[in-house]
């Protein structure tokens, strides 16, 4: 099932694991290797848009899949982000969550990773991944969450 996310569409191909109020799925320009997004099924603009039940959700599969992301990419460590607003950087007007991978000595050190989020996707010099390259990655995270999903949808 496919999904909107603020005015693109998220092919199912490129989600990898889903709960009853959110969805994860890999990032199209990733600022980092693993960079992945989890978004609410219902489009809300902002933060506070959601219920408090849609932001339980959300960070319950945050929660969920941030060791697992970890694990795959070889990271120490995560950056987890909300941009609400365009003020913030948000280029999609659809609450989304950032889990990018993390290592000591990344490029992205001293916080220059919010510098990154909000100006990566203007950015001409940064390559956009293909479908194919996209599907790959949902392909191999989606074994990761195939397994006990039946705990998880509550």
């Amino acid at each position: 099932m496919s999904s909107k996310f603020g005015h693109v569409i998220i092919t199912s191909s490129c989600i990898f694991c889903r709960s009853a109020l959110s969805y994860a799925f890999v990032n199209k320009k990733p600022i980092a290797p693993g960079h992945v997004l989890v978004a609410s099924d219902r489009e809300a603009k902002r933060f506070n848009d959601l219920s408090p039940e849609e932001v339980s959700d959300l960070f319950k599969l945050v929660h969920r899949i941030s060791p697992i992301i970890q694990k795959v990419f070889n990271a120490t460590a995560l950056t987890i982000a909300i941009q609400d607003g365009a003020a913030a950087g948000q280029t999609v007007e659809h609450v989304h969550v950032h889990i990018v991978p993390r290592i000591e000595g990344d490029p992205l050190q001293d916080d220059r990773i919010y510098e990154v989020l909000q100006t990566h996707e203007k950015k001409d010099d940064i390559k956009w991944r293909t479908d194919n390259e996209m599907e790959t990655e949902a392909t191999l995270l989606k074994e990761y969450f195939e397994e006990n999903d039946d705990e998880y949808q509550q």
